[in-house]
């Protein structure tokens, strides 16, 4: 799990382009939320994750969301993850529950898993794909290439023992 804010930078080709994707990971910790409205600012994607294992997580979304609206861009992009999609057995917050939420916002939804991987490649290309086409054919290698992604996870309990 995540302490603090972790940083990653990550080059991705999408159409032709190579794009750097600075990644801000601040894990939705409750007591960096004064921290993290600084980490919107300039973000051109904010990702907000949930545990689909966990209905307080996903409940928590709706907060996350005003805090992005409060401090970041007016255009800025923003991308729905239920993430655990795995723990098939454990999911609590179902796929059409989450994706007409996000309908609804009018933003993108992915399930995903970091524990096998499915979908989290697939997350970033989303991100990218929506950045490039709201900055249009117009817009400059500076800005289309160096945009930036920040990752905001909602609070998840953490578990006793497993992975992620």
């Amino acid at each position: 799990s995540t302490i603090g804010v972790d940083f990653k930078i990550r080059t991705i080709e999408l159409d032709g382009k190579t794009i750097k994707l600075q990644i801000w990971d601040t894990a939705g910790q409750e007591r960096f939320r004064t921290i993290t409205s600084s980490y919107y600012r300039g973000a051109h994607g904010i990702i907000v994750v949930y545990d689909v294992t966990d209905q307080e997580s996903f409940n928590n979304v709706k907060q996350w969301l005003q805090e992005i609206d409060r401090y970041a861009s007016e255009n800025v992009n923003k991308l729905l993850v239920g993430n655990k999609c795995d723990l098939t057995t454990k999911k609590v917050v179902d796929y059409t529950t989450a994706k007409e939420f996000a309908d609804s916002l009018g933003i993108p939804f992915l399930e995903t898993s970091a524990k096998n991987a499915t979908n989290v490649e697939q997350s970033f290309m989303t991100m990218a794909a929506e950045i490039k086409k709201r900055m249009g054919p117009g817009a400059t290698a500076g800005g289309a290439e160096k945009s930036n992604v920040k990752i905001q996870s909602t609070p998840v309990k953490q578990s006793s023992g497993g992975c992620c």
